[in-house]
């Protein structure tokens, strides 16, 4: 596995063009043992299904000899590749997929990832007096960066508490280290972050309003991608991949302590005892698909994207996914 290798951490933009430079490079050659990207490897726990099918020889079951996992993370514009040499394969944020094959990337969504927020959350300062989100008028408000998530969420929970953005002062603060940092500083009055990250810091932040207390949490974050080209040629890739990864999700609802600790080795974080309870507690939240598609979620996300100007209109979603590459019974209905 590609361990001990510091990956600088895109927004969902910068992941997706690191995909897409890569694929753009990317010759057909026999498959042996290489990587797929996971967006926020090593951070989030969009991986959790991955780091199981690896360990438990999944991937090698269903014919694809996965060996690491790869990310992009960083700053602002800053974009690696990081699917240079490996099979052209992701599971990245719908947003970005929707927006790279918008400008043209011939790309396809093949899959579901994560299709939950309901972990998602605003933390304050542990002695604030604020009570919740209609407490934030005139307030300093943090998310991760322009068109992220976080600035999709923040947007969409304002309008439904009847509340608009020029009510309050929106601040993109970088990662969720940095948003830590500045809540517990008195920098900014509240501040993005999920359970696991809240876990981590309880001495000095508390939730202020989770994501589900004002919105339907089940809204698609992430999606699994690859070329047109690629899946044509190698549909028995693409399937194992699909396979193997849905696999690793049903041994981890089965296992989740022997999942976290999975995960947390391969997340070099010490932290056992923190994944074990944070994977728990996304298992209740039904936080992964097991690659079925559902258009509800997805376009419950593109409200997001709409919201904060980077979308006009539907997103037409035959024209930007293909299930022939998923399991008969995953296959979804419109």
């Amino acid at each position: 596995m590609a361990q001990g290798k510091r990956f600088l951490r895109l927004g969902p933009i910068g992941v997706f063009l690191a995909f897409a430079a890569a694929v753009a490079g990317w010759t057909l050659s026999s498959v042996q043992a290489e990587t797929i990207t996971v967006t926020h490897w090593g951070g989030q726990f969009y991986g959790v299904p991955y780091a199981v099918a690896m360990e438990k020889g999944f991937f090698k079951k269903n014919g694809v000899d996965v060996t690491g996992i790869l990310t992009a993370a960083g700053g602002g514009t800053a974009v690696r590749n990081t699917l240079a040499g490996g099979i052209p394969f992701g599971e990245v944020s719908l947003a970005a997929a929707v927006q790279a094959i918008n400008a043209g990337q011939k790309l396809i969504i093949i899959g579901a990832g994560a299709w939950s927020v309901a972990d998602q959350m605003w933390l304050v300062k542990k002695d604030s007096s604020l009570k919740g989100i209609k407490d934030l008028v005139d307030k300093k408000i943090a998310y991760t960066s322009p068109g992220s998530v976080s600035n999709m969420l923040i947007l969409m929970a304002l309008k439904a508490s009847g509340m608009t953005p020029q009510q309050v002062k929106l601040v993109p603060a970088g990662d969720l280290g940095a948003i830590i940092s500045a809540v517990g500083s008195g920098a900014i009055d509240a501040g993005f972050s999920d359970e696991l990250i809240y876990a981590q810091h309880k001495d000095l932040v508390k939730p202020l309003f989770m994501v589900h207390d004002v919105l339907d949490p089940h809204m698609t974050q992430t999606v699994m991608i690859t070329t047109a080209e690629y899946a044509k040629a190698h549909s028995d890739v693409v399937k194992g991949l699909i396979k193997a990864r849905r696999e690793g999700l049903a041994y981890a609802i089965g296992h989740p302590d022997e999942a976290a600790d999975i995960t947390a080795k391969a997340y070099n974080n010490p932290n056992a005892e923190l994944f074990r309870n944070h994977v728990r507690e996304l298992i209740k939240l039904n936080y992964w698909s097991n690659g079925r598609l559902d258009y509800p979620s997805m376009n419950h996300m593109v409200e997001g994207l709409r919201i904060t100007g980077q979308l006009k209109g539907d997103v037409d979603w035959p024209k930007y996914v293909d299930t022939a590459y998923l399991p008969d019974d995953l296959r979804p209905t419109q």
